[in-house]
């Protein structure tokens, strides 16, 4: 397990889905090399997928934008080590066409 703490910078997940986010990046840390977000990414989206269903979304960098809708209770946005973690579970959208 890496040393390094956690900062969470934004969030509305219950404690308990919070530290499973930042225990599945350190895991992934530990596995991949900081350098390959992309792997970094889809380990934790599968624990995600496996642990609370699927429909999450995972980007893992150190300099990215994002505009997205997610369900209430899901979004997660922190640092770990270098890295940057946004982790969410998109919200579908209720209008028609």
């Amino acid at each position: 397990m890496l040393e390094g703490k956690a900062l969470v910078e934004d969030t509305d997940m219950p404690l308990r889905m919070q530290i499973q986010a930042m225990s599945s990046a350190s895991q992934a840390l530990d596995l991949y090399d900081v350098l390959d977000c992309k792997s970094i990414a889809g380990y934790i989206k599968k624990e995600f997928d496996s642990k609370y269903g699927n429909g999450w979304q995972c980007v893992v960098g150190s300099n990215f934008g994002c505009f997205f809708t997610h369900s209430k209770g899901t979004f997660i946005y922190f640092t770990l080590e270098r890295l940057k973690f946004l982790i969410f579970k998109g919200a579908s959208s209720s209008t028609s066409p």
